[in-house]
């Protein structure tokens, strides 16, 4: 089945048709002709999900590998121009 595509009105209006044919294959829900959205089955979030390996860490939180890799890392030498952005 291809892959359909309708406006946020139509959708609003549909919304019960779309979500039963999301199932099958992605609805893609437009604004003023643009791709905005995209509805797609749960179990194929899930498995889009499971392959999103990306992490967001705060400083205090990385792991102590990271932090020496960090601190012996050769960095070059630095351009002095940079300095006159840090005043």
């Amino acid at each position: 089945m291809t892959d359909i595509s309708v406006s946020a009105t139509e959708f609003q209006t549909r919304a019960g048709l779309y979500i039963e044919q999301s199932g099958k294959s992605p609805v893609f829900i437009t604004k003023h002709r643009r791709p905005a959205r995209v509805l797609i089955d749960i179990e194929e979030y899930e498995r889009l999900k499971a392959r999103d390996t990306r992490r967001a860490y705060a400083v205090e939180d990385l792991p102590g590998e990271w932090v020496e890799a960090l601190k012996s890392a050769d960095y070059g030498k630095a351009d002095p121009k940079l300095d006159s952005l840090m005043k």
